[in-house]
């Protein structure tokens, strides 16, 4: 339980980065640096929980239901 909800903490702040970048380029309108940095910081957090899922499975944290 508590590995999903790391996940899902990971997932909110992805969602903010995403967030927070179309506030800046709404607002800048491409004057400034911060819509880049916001979603490099998504790009970021995703491959960084794409490896912490990658390693949960290895680790069997979390296992595949069937569905």
């Amino acid at each position: 339980m508590f590995i999903k909800i790391i996940i899902f903490i990971i997932m909110l702040f992805i969602l903010g980065a995403l967030t927070f970048g179309l506030i800046n380029l709404v607002r800048d309108q491409g004057k400034t640096q911060r819509t880049v940095k916001s979603l490099t910081a998504r790009i970021i957090l995703s491959v960084g929980l794409f490896i912490f899922l990658f390693f949960a499975f290895k680790f069997q944290w979390i296992a595949p239901h069937g569905v």
